[in-house]
This record gives structure tokens, C-alpha cells and sequence, in this order.
């Protein structure tokens, strides 16, 4: 008998992962993530304390997706998935083409020069932002390890078996509404008006379409998604001063005006398959 036959067949890797994520439900984890950040609204609302300007203490719930996450991989496969869960946290190596770096990066500062151009041109009293390179450091280290603690679990976790139901575009604008409405609590106890929470739902929800665009386009790496992440939460912070400043409607309608490029180059279904390749 030949010595390879005695050997186990190899392990199909991306069959592995497609069958891991039909088993998860979507539904469970937002309903595990709403409750578990129930505490955060109660102390932020008892409280009321900002972490930064325009971020309550609620903001601290960044970490609810990624503990529904582990409680639900735990479940199903014990320690082991939820190591694979958190080692998802720095797969940098699926970013096999590096110049996805560059809208991963640079996409949203380039989004927000807009935007603080056109409120300048439109005559809005806005001032020019200073950034201190410690302060900025600072701000990406936090902001990264919230963003992680988000994306483990929106990106990690749910999106696959939703994108496998209704297929890229279509799981991204759920994922994405399901996402806004988490944060309304947390808007409200900043005191953002109803109209600037209408305005910020649809800056949420294309930022999540452009998301899993980065997500698939990079072999679904999560670090990938943490990484746009970050720089969302970083540009809205130094535009310019604290995000005090910031304009949902124009920022929103920039960012949509995107999503539609995005749409039309790339297949919806997948989000990462050229349209006009023959």
C-alpha cells in the first residue's frame, strides 16, 4: 500500500469556513449584541458621561459584538472557534494586493477634505483642523482596538451567512441598518438631533457597504475591515476639531455618491468581481 494513502484527504480551507458560517445565525448575535449592550445605555444614560466630545460612555459597547461573537462560537465550536475568532484580528496576510491599502487608508480622509470643502465653499463657518502627531497616535490605537472589538463580530461573525442568504450588496445595506439602529441609543444621550441621526444613518449605512466592498476584495479580512474602521472614527475625530463640526448630510451624501461607483464597477452579489470583465 502507498505510504499517502494511509493519509487523511487535505483540508479544504474555504469549504471549512463556508461551512462554519451556515451554521451561525445572524439573528441570534444581534439579539445577543442589543441585550449585552444594555448595561452601557443604563450607565451612560444614569451618568451621562462623554468619553470625548460628542462620544458618551455608551460608546464603550464597542465591544458587545465581539463578546456575542465568542459566547456564540463557544457554543459551537468550544475554545477552538473562538481562537480562530480572535486570531482573525491581525490576518493582514490575506491582503494579498497591497494597494488596497490605499482606500482602506486614505478613503475616508479623502471623503472628509471633501466635506470640509464643500462646507467651506457653502460659506460654513468651519476652522482648519490641528492635529498634534501624539494626539493623532493615541487616537488610532484607541480607535483600532474599538473597531476590532466591532468588527470581529459584524465582520468576523455575521456577515458571511448573510451575504450567502441575500449576497453582498443586499447583506451589506441589513448589516448596515441593523448596525445604525445600535448606535441610536448612544446618539441620543449625546444629544444629536433627530435629523442628524437620519443624516448619520445613511453615512453608517454606505460606510458598512464600503466595509464588506474592502472585506471580500481582501479575502475577507477582518483586520482589513478594522483597519477602515478605525480611520472612519479617526477622520470624524480630527474634522476638525472633535467631530464637533461634522455634517452627516454631506459627509452621507459623499460617501453614497461612492457606494454608487462602487456598485456600478463591481457585481452587487459579491461586491468583488469586476462587472465589465469578459
Amino acid at each position: 500500500m502507498n505510504q499517502n494513502d494511509s493519509l487523511p484527504p487535505p483540508v479544504d480551507e474555504e469549504a471549512s469556513n463556508a461551512g462554519a458560517s451556515r451554521q451561525r445565525s445572524p439573528l441570534k448575535f444581534f439579539i445577543l449584541v442589543f441585550a449585552l449592550t444594555i448595561p452601557f445605555w443604563v450607565i451612560g444614560a444614569v451618568t451621562g458621561l462623554q468619553l470625548l466630545p460628542g462620544v458618551p460612555v455608551a460608546a464603550l459597547a464597542a465591544c458587545c459584538p465581539l463578546l456575542a461573537a465568542m459566547i456564540l462560537v463557544y457554543r459551537e465550536h468550544k475554545t477552538a472557534g473562538v481562537t480562530a475568532l480572535l486570531k482573525q484580528s491581525f490576518d493582514f496576510k490575506r491582503i494579498k494586493a497591497k494597494l488596497w491599502y490605499a482606500p482602506i487608508l486614505l478613503l475616508m480622509l479623502v471623503v472628509s477634505a471633501l466635506s470640509f470643502g464643500v462646507l467651506r465653499l457653502t460659506g460654513t463657518p468651519v476652522p482648519a483642523p490641528q492635529i498634534a502627531f501624539l494626539q493623532l497616535l493615541n487616537l488610532c490605537i484607541a480607535c483600532f482596538i474599538l473597531a476590532l472589538g466591532e468588527e470581529l463580530g459584524w465582520s468576523g461573525y455575521a456577515i458571511d451567512p448573510m451575504q450567502d442568504r441575500w449576497g453582498a450588496l443586499r447583506a451589506s445595506l441589513i448589516l448596515g441598518s441593523v448596525w445604525a439602529v445600535w448606535h441610536y441609543v448612544a446618539l441620543v444621550q449625546a444629544d444629536r438631533s433627530v435629523a442628524w441621526i437620519a443624516w448619520w444613518s445613511l453615512y453608517t449605512v454606505t460606510q458598512r457597504v464600503i466595509i464588506i466592498w474592502l472585506y471580500n476584495n481582501t479575502s475577507k479580512s477582518v483586520f482589513a475591515a478594522a483597519l477602515f474602521h478605525m480611520m472612519t472614527n479617526v477622520s470624524w475625530q480630527l474634522f476638525p476639531v472633535n467631530g464637533s463640526y461634522f455634517d452627516p448630510r454631506v459627509t452621507g451624501l459623499i460617501l453614497t455618491l461612492v457606494v454608487v461607483i462602487i456598485v456600478v464597477v463591481w457585481e452587487p452579489h459579491t461586491l468583488a468581481r469586476y462587472r465589465y470583465v469578459g
